[in-house]
């Protein structure tokens, strides 16, 4: 949380472990086996990065932040590309951009939190 008129997230907290996730998986591995690298940061550091994400609001400031943490790692993992080249890197791995996991992810939560049977979200959205 930040202090704000208007309510915020503060994702710093996932980027720093998102970052000790990876240097520890990039350290045990190193750069030699980069698909292996790619796949464990898909399924094991993503999520780390991207906690929370559904349920905050995000403005384009801080999906942006997070878009830059995710292609560090890749800068990391494959030196320096342009912006396609990562895209294309991702995409060949099966790995949409930051910003279309957030809306993703943003859906699918408001799906389950409309459909869900607790006290709570159904006081809340009668507050809508």
């Amino acid at each position: 949380m930040e202090s704000s008129f208007t309510f915020k997230c503060t994702f710093v907290t996932n980027k720093r472990k998102f970052y000790q996730a990876f240097n520890s998986i990039f350290g045990q591995i190193g750069r030699t086996a980069s698909e292996v690298v790619f796949a464990l940061i898909k399924s094991k550091c993503l999520p780390i990065l991207l906690y929370g994400t559904d349920a905050c609001p995000t403005n384009a400031s801080v999906r942006h932040s997070l878009e830059f943490a995710f292609n560090r790692a890749l800068f990391k993992i494959f030196g320096a590309l342009s912006k396609e080249t990562y895209r294309d890197i991702c995409k060949y791995f099966g790995v949409t951009s930051i910003e279309e996991q957030i809306t993703v992810r943003q859906s699918k939560f408001m799906v389950r939190y409309h459909a869900s049977d607790g006290d709570v979200c159904r006081a809340i959205s009668k507050l809508r």
